[in-house]
């Protein structure tokens, strides 16, 4: 009789793996076509659940002249979900009372920063945070993008771009013509300003301190803000997919490109591995493994394998409606609604996208539910494949 309860039990287990692989099967076929449409050369992807990976794949290619796949482990910028890093370095000092999100920025960078448009309107922490604070992406912060490492320092870039007597400061175009306050614009220059604040208040370099104080703690070896911190050996080379559409856009990063002399139609060019000197916005390097941590911190409580990097109720203010007139938007992090297949979901998270990349990081904090992609070319239809990983994570057949 035990031999028969053994045997069942065995079978019952092996039909629940090829339920849950079904699941996973399905989305399998969505990403392929997705790619072979969307002219992708590889995507990578994680589905983090209580605490764990519960499932991964990569797809295609990580580096097409040299036939390198897409994988997990391998290294990509990962455009604006960086912002949830330096709000996290941040609200770490904002827990221990050496940030105030209402004051006045000036008061913490030896330098007095305002719109110029209304010179007696401070601005402040938590209007960076919402992307209310007035301050906007000016020509400077197009033109920034180059192949290495920056070579400016965060400091210098900030009084060069936002205060009156800067060389990049364009009669003040990085600022809008709007109250600090008054409207929600999406602003990438005010995270570096953001990132700034990190680095005058606890004296050290922004990017050492994310070092220190989140990345390390997380077990997160693999990421840095600098390529002189990563294993680029191990990097994801960034693409453009050549279209009439896309070509007049490319062209205007005709820097990042420096061995092509044209961009042809139908096909893809790699990208210098670049950077900005506005980093804090948007050049965390990282892997689809790596970010994984920090999700998994963030869905239990911003504690992972006895490291805290935020507190309970620190997570919880971060992911709360902050503005009236937008409900979607927390400290940084919003909500966005992702279709699947049979079903709709509301989900807390940031996306990313520079030239050559694109990246998603969502999730449900009910359920610890939570879903990272990469791809190494941008294109429209992510959020629908985000969806069906959701999805399939939280069906009983993903399960």
């Amino acid at each position: 009789m035990r031999k028969v309860f053994i045997h069942l039990l065995a079978l019952a287990c092996c039909i629940t793996q090829v339920k849950a692989q079904s699941a996973y099967d399905s989305v399998n076929v969505s990403i392929k076509k997705f790619m072979a449409e969307m002219n992708i050369p590889g995507f990578a992807t994680c589905i983090v659940k209580d605490g764990k990976i519960l499932w991964s794949n990569a797809y295609g290619q990580a580096d097409i002249a040299n036939k390198k796949a897409m994988s997990i482990d391998g290294i990509m910028n990962i455009g604006s979900v960086s912002k949830t890093f330096t709000t996290t370095a941040a609200m770490q000092l904002w827990e221990k009372g050496l940030i105030d999100l209402n004051a006045d920025i000036s008061s913490y960078l030896g330098l007095t920063i305002r719109n110029p448009k209304y010179p007696d309107k401070p601005i402040t922490v938590f209007q960076i945070l919402t992307h209310t604070s007035s301050i906007i992406d000016g020509k400077a912060y197009g033109e920034s993008y180059a192949c290495g490492d920056p070579t400016q320092s965060l400091n210098d870039w900030i009084r060069s771009t936002l205060t009156p007597d800067g060389t990049l400061y364009n009669n003040g175009d990085s600022f809008a013509n709007w109250s600090p306050g008054d409207k929600r614009k999406y602003s990438n220059m005010a995270f570096g300003l953001l990132g700034l604040i990190v680095e005058k208040v606890a004296k050290q370099p922004f990017n050492l301190y994310c070092k220190e104080h989140i990345f390390q703690p997380l077990g997160m070896n693999k990421t840095g803000w600098m390529l002189s911190e990563v294993d680029t050996g191990n990097y994801i080379r960034p693409y453009a997919y050549i279209t009439e559409e896309s070509r007049k856009e490319y062209l205007n990063y005709a820097r990042l490109f420096p061995n092509e002399s044209e961009f042809k139609v139908g096909t893809y060019i790699p990208a210098c591995l670049y950077s900005f000197p506005n980093y804090p916005d948007g050049l965390v390097r990282t892997s689809v493994q790596d970010l994984s941590l920090f999700l998994t911190a963030l869905l239990n409580g911003g504690e992972l394998n006895g490291k805290r990097i935020l507190q309970q109720a620190t997570i919880d203010k971060m992911f709360t409606p902050q503005l009236e007139a937008y409900t979607a938007q927390g400290l940084t992090w919003r909500t966005s609604e992702f279709e699947g297949k049979h079903s709709k979901a509301k989900l807390w998270g940031h996306s990313g996208l520079d030239p050559g990349i694109q990246t998603f990081l969502f999730f449900n904090r009910e359920n610890k539910t939570g879903v990272i992609t990469f791809q190494n070319s941008p294109s429209d239809g992510t959020p629908k494949i985000v969806g069906e990983l959701y999805e399939a994570a939280t069906s009983s057949k993903g399960n």
